[in-house]
């Protein structure tokens, strides 16, 4: 008696309409992965590809800003290496290392409005 109850409330194993439960269970995952995908994955990438270009377009003169935080101007490009002027010393550092460019009028603005220094 307790195997037909089970039987029962299993319901059948072969009907047609359990195909439409599978499909129903993938729906939040498959929407979960669709807003991952535009909130966390696609602005990243265009992140990486903005920060590819600006440094495939780097030049000589070009202001830039590294990882670690010098501010210095592009003297010597030799490969993927690059010889960065920071006013008295002149410092090589890898290409991956450059985090930014920068405009130098403007950072000296920037520096004179704050009368806190």
């Amino acid at each position: 008696m307790l195997t037909s109850i089970a039987y029962a409330a299993a319901g059948n194993p072969g009907a047609a309409g359990d195909t439409g439960g599978i499909f129903a269970s993938f729906v939040p995952l498959i929407l979960m992965f669709v807003v991952f995908y535009f909130l966390l994955i696609r602005p990243q990438q265009k992140r990486a590809k903005q920060h590819r270009e600006m440094l495939n377009a780097l030049k000589k003169g070009d202001y830039i800003i590294t990882s670690g935080g010098l501010l210095g101007r592009i003297v010597d490009i030799d490969g993927d290496i690059f010889t960065i002027d920071l006013g008295d010393t002149k410092v090589r550092t890898p290409r991956s290392y450059v985090s930014g460019t920068y405009d130098p009028k403007n950072l000296d603005t920037v520096a004179n409005e704050n009368p806190e220094k």
